[in-house]
């Protein structure tokens, strides 16, 4: 039986040329077992017959959103195990990203709680139209997933990126998510993400530079991977993922606190974030002026060590969660790492290393090796943090499924 075999895939066909492109993904994804319900857009139907799907798929196309079965769209938003629109042109992304439910297709997914994989094709210059680029990352940030479009002749005659993918990509990738999708299925996991803000005095604060990106990226993923997922957040302006339990904090003794009362509960605890190491021994109650003086001295004190505390509570305890622990370096990325793991008994620990290139705490990619209990080291080349993310998760599940 292949992965594919019995799973619930609804495919929305868009207003494009690659439309006929898409009967050919419809009909592997009909040969290799899966379910497939077909949407249909109004201008879809300008390029496709409805029959054709039809006969592929022996099932009704669904397009009228009034005429069709009554809350036909919320009934297969709740059958739905991944849903795929392609082509997906300009217009519906825009109207997506917009919130629009205007017709059968915008309904659906704006009802589903199913992963969404959007395959867009369209002339280069609307791909690289800055509205699109913008309607596609707010989507991203929502865990909407995207197959990039090929570079190559367009419906134009011209060439350049726009070009629907090759079928066996988006096979593949649907493959892959509905795979992925039940890796983590029943697990409680806990993430905590971003910096945290210690104060000295109403208006002043002692932080760091976390954007909270590679947390958020692992909550995102997590989710998609069928995990319910608890997000304890410092302070940071990114967008939660949807359909995760999200716990604000600001101080590291915020952070202590939330972790040691919700994790006990958890299967896999997951420690992203960079708690702040130092604080003000005594805050001010005052905002201290400028001009008041011409230096100013600070007394800090160490913060609690959250995970190591967390060890020390669950040692013993017949279940107790895996623990996973993080951490940024400049030298000896390895070894420091390693100290780290065994001095606060976990089961692994991701290490970043800050002197690379294209890593770190503000960019979009990082790179970083996993160190486990048993010794062994798994390094992760540079990749975008949503793709890394999925990694890291993958060979945890890897190693559990080992053990």
């Amino acid at each position: 039986m292949n992965a594919l075999s019995g799973r619930k895939v609804v495919v929305g066909i868009c207003g494009g040329i690659a439309a006929y492109k898409a009967a050919g993904v419809v009909s592997q994804l009909v040969q290799r077992g899966a379910d497939v319900r077909v949407v249909m857009t109004r201008a879809a139907r300008e390029f496709i017959a409805p029959l054709t799907l039809e006969a592929l798929t022996r099932r009704p196309v669904l397009i009228d959103l009034f005429r069709d079965e009554p809350l036909g769209h919320v009934e297969l938003a709740y059958w739905a195990e991944l849903v795929v629109v392609m082509p997906a042109t300009y217009d519906i992304i825009g109207r997506i990203a917009s919130g629009l439910a205007d017709e059968y297709l915008t309904a659906l997914v704006a009802a589903t709680r199913a992963p969404v994989l959007v395959v867009p094709a369209m002339e280069a210059q609307m791909y690289e139209n800055p509205i699109f680029q913008r309607n596609k990352r707010e989507l991203e940030a929502l865990g909407y997933r995207f197959v990039e479009p090929e570079i190559g002749r367009l419906a134009s005659g011209r060439e350049g990126i726009g070009r629907f993918p090759a079928e066996d990509k988006i096979v593949a990738e649907v493959e892959r998510i509905l795979t992925e999708g039940s890796r983590l299925r029943g697990l409680r996991v806990l993430i905590t993400a971003g910096p945290t803000r210690e104060r000295l005095d109403p208006m002043r604060c002692i932080t760091n530079r976390s954007s909270g990106k590679m947390g958020y990226a692992l909550a995102e993923a997590a989710r998609d991977m069928g995990a319910h997922v608890r997000l304890i957040s410092g302070p940071t302006p990114l967008t939660p993922p949807a359909g995760v339990d999200l716990i604000r904090v600001e101080s590291a003794e915020e952070m202590r606190r939330a972790v040691l009362e919700h994790a006990p509960d958890c299967d896999w605890v997951l420690m992203a974030a960079a708690v702040a190491d130092w604080r003000p021994k005594r805050p001010l109650a005052h905002k201290e002026s400028k001009l008041s003086a011409e230096t100013l001295t600070l007394e800090l004190e160490r913060t609690p060590d959250i995970l190591k505390e967390l060890g020390e509570a669950l040692k013993g305890e017949r279940k107790r969660p895996l623990l996973v622990g993080f951490a940024a370096e400049t030298g000896d990325l390895v070894e420091k790492a390693r100290q780290k793991l065994e001095q606060k008994g976990l089961d692994a620990i991701v290490a970043n290393d800050l002197s690379q290139e294209g890593a770190g705490p503000e960019v979009d990619t990082n790179a970083v090796t996993l160190i486990f209990k048993d010794g062994r080291v798994e390094a992760l080349p540079l990749m975008p943090k949503r793709e890394l993310a999925r990694e890291i998760l993958k060979r945890l599940a890897d190693r559990l499924d080992r053990a």
